[in-house]
């Protein structure tokens, strides 16, 4: 071994080159880790020679053979760091090119390769040692020192920065991914990560536990090592043995995989996980680790005094039975031997669920079982945003000639969606009937039952003079009947007056469809600024359109013209809304969005004023968030989530122009509607 602490096998300033860098894998590794740290000068593939690897720190040079990249590459940029990706067959034949070629430069191989034979891996070893170069692997996945933000290999996965932050933490791990697992559970303790390490598990370890707790030794950032360990093998029987004799000065703490395989036939999946012995089963290795540590395994709901037999028995350290308790066995560590957390920022270490979907099932779990959607980590809510981008209609179309997925009825029973209509009228409400029937589930509770109820309400009316009114009037001054009135009202509707929900709900769907929003009453959802980004991409419409002379389209659903006199203009149908919701304690993200929008706009200048949030808004808002989940996971049509605001205030209105027409028929007189002739105006002149 030739290194003697951890930051001779990477460090800032060494410098990579890759074999078979083209390969699919080794490529991508290859751009994510450039970005990262910008440390391989290049790479070589076998007939790929003046190809190049792009990257988004630029190009990388590939070479047709190790010798032709060292010998077309200035001396100070050659590579003391080698990262093998070959096939197996090709390993071999790499790594005498690579020590024939780059003796007295290359210190470090890293071999990525999987299934390499026993045999030409212990080849490979004592080629290394004659030419006194370090070789990890095989199998390994690679190493990360964070306080030099450099990395060699795919430790950190396509975001390292994420799951890494500088620390006093070593993990070594026979698997790579737990490595990126453990750091981030270690957050949730303000512990980080000085070095990742993936050791590798094939048959063979060309660098052994033992080594690498050596080097941790002497690392002035290490304070403590945790390692993920798996049956097969002999190094921890080895390192165990080291550490006893040479009195290791730093706690490990330990968790062993694959006990629950002894007695199957289920394959750990690395080659190197074979039993050979007692001390290499997972429960000999685990007993090992209980003999060195000379404490029982860590028990969470234990209560430990903190005394100085305790403090004794953890400066060597403590075995977890459970991968999650690594970070309360470090924190226990922790507290007991006085060593400082690495930040005072903790990260709770609690369920992610990215999609839930409980349904009707949700009300009947506890509520630590009900989970909601959390956060969806990069790349995958990049990925999953693409997926949803635009909300691309789904729905499978088909003849409905006689059909119908909303209703039903078998000659005894009509259904909605599949509910009893007989069940509906016994056990919930008109409005719980109406949101089933619209949006194909029932309401979740009778907070949003109320909520859809006073939309409708505040559909009925906006006074006599209001266009739809008008049209219910009309019927009832020709001496129509109720439903004549009706259809007056509706035929009234458009576009402009009733349709702007619509418009609302196509607006919030352009903002929102980029978000990770899964709960339109998430409190920890902050609106506010989606709201000056709409604002100011508003503004900078506006300008363009006036300085040409153009009109510019308006943001739907701000602004009434009976509520508009005030500085602070609010509309008190939407704001009974707004503050039943407050009372509630209910954030409703989109109609905070709204009212948010409204004041940026006067901040920006866009507007004189804080325009009011109408009731179109309202509705739009509401609606929306009724539909909401079935949008998000495409069981409803972005057609129907803009049409059911449009269809609430339009069921209002209707019955609102009954009563219109009601009270019309009884204190009107007939043909009162019409316009004197006298108040008309002819517009052209006579033409005899």
């Amino acid at each position: 071994m030739r290194a003697k602490q951890l930051t001779d096998l990477l460090k800032k300033g060494d410098k990579i080159a890759v074999s078979n860098i083209t390969g699919r894998e080794a490529s991508q590794v290859t751009g994510i880790s450039q970005k990262y740290c910008t440390n391989i000068v290049g790479g070589w593939a076998l007939g790929k020679g003046g190809q190049t690897l792009d990257t988004p720190q630029g190009p990388i040079r590939v070479f047709a053979t190790f010798e032709e990249l060292l010998r077309l590459t200035p001396k100070e940029n050659h590579p003391n760091k080698i990262l093998i990706y070959s096939p197996p067959d090709a390993v071999y034949g790499e790594v005498k090119e690579i020590l024939k070629h780059g003796a007295g430069i290359v210190d470090t191989l890293y071999i990525i390769t999987e299934h390499v034979s026993v045999e030409v891996t212990a080849k490979i070893y004592r080629l290394c040692l004659a030419a006194r170069v370090n070789v990890v692997g095989c199998n390994t996945l690679g190493i990360i020192n964070v306080h030099d933000h450099v990395r060699i290999g795919a430790v950190g996965g396509d975001s390292p920065e994420e799951s890494f932050k500088p620390g006093s933490i070593t993990i070594i791990s026979n698997s790579g991914n737990m490595v990126n697992t453990i750091s981030s559970y270690l957050s949730s303790v303000g512990m980080q990560v000085s070095f990742g390490i993936s050791t590798g598990k094939d048959r063979l370890i060309l660098f052994s536990l033992k080594h690498f707790l050596m080097l941790a030794e002497k690392d002035e950032h290490t304070k403590i090592v945790v390692l993920y360990v798996e049956p097969g093998g002999t190094y921890e029987a080895e390192a165990i043995d080291w550490m006893s004799k040479k009195k290791f000065s730093k706690p490990v703490i330990v968790y062993v995989g694959g006990a629950i395989a002894e007695k199957t036939n289920v394959s750990l999946g690395h080659a190197g996980a074979v039993i050979e012995g007692k001390t290499s089963s997972a429960s000999g290795k685990k007993t090992l680790f209980d003999d060195y540590f000379r404490i029982p395994p860590f028990t969470p709901a234990k209560k430990y005094r903190k005394t100085a037999d305790l403090a004794e028995a953890l400066s060597r350290g403590i075995r977890v039975d459970i991968l999650h308790h690594i970070p309360l066995a470090v924190d226990l560590v922790t507290q007991v031997l006085r060593i400082p957390k690495d930040s005072s920022s903790f990260k709770p270490l609690t369920l992610n669920p990215w999609f839930s979907n409980l349904r009707e099932l949700g009300k009947e779990l506890p509520a630590e079982l009900s989970l909601s959607p959390g956060t969806i980590p990069e790349p995958y809510k990049s990925q999953y945003m693409m997926l949803r981008k635009g909300f691309v209609d789904t729905m499978v179309r088909q003849p409905m000639r006689g059909a119908s997925r909303a209703s039903s009825n078998d000659g005894a029973v009509p259904r909605i969606y599949g509910y009893s209509l007989m069940s509906l009228m016994r056990e919930r409400s008109f409005i719980a009937g109406l949101i089933l029937y619209w949006t194909g589930s029932l309401p979740r509770n009778e907070f949003e039952e109320r909520l859809a109820e006073m939309t409708l309400t505040a559909s009925l009316t906006n006074g006599p003079g209001t266009i739809s009114a008008q049209g219910a009037k009309l019927s009832a001054s020709a001496g129509n009947r109720p439903h004549s009135a009706m259809i007056g009202t509706l035929s009234s509707i458009g576009t402009v007056h009733g349709g702007n929900g619509a418009k609302a709900v196509s607006f919030l769907l352009e903002i929102f469809s980029e978000t990770s929003l899964t709960d339109p009453y998430d409190k920890s959802f902050d609106p506010i600024p989606l709201a000056h980004k709409a604002a100011a991409a508003f503004k900078k419409k506006k300008d363009a359109a006036k300085a040409i002379g153009l009109e510019y389209e308006k943001i739907p659903c701000l602004g009434h013209p009976v509520f508009a006199h005030e500085a602070v203009n609010y509309d008190p149908r939407e704001q009974v809304i707004y503050q039943f919701l407050k009372e509630n304690g209910k954030p409703q993200v989109f109609l905070d969005f709204y009212h948010a929008l409204a004041e940026a706009l006067r901040e920006n200048h866009s507007t004189s004023k804080v325009m009011a949030v109408n009731v179109d808004a309202a509705i739009a808002c509401i609606w929306l968030g009724l539909c909401w989940r079935a949008v998000i996971e495409k069981e409803m049509t972005t057609q129907r989530a803009m049409d059911i605001p449009f269809a609430a205030f339009a069921l209002g209105r209707a019955a609102g122009g009954a009563g219109e027409f009601l009270d019309h028929q009884d204190y009107g007189t007939p043909m009162d509607m019409r316009i004197p002739v006298h108040e008309c105006r002819s517009l052209t002149r006579p033409r005899e």
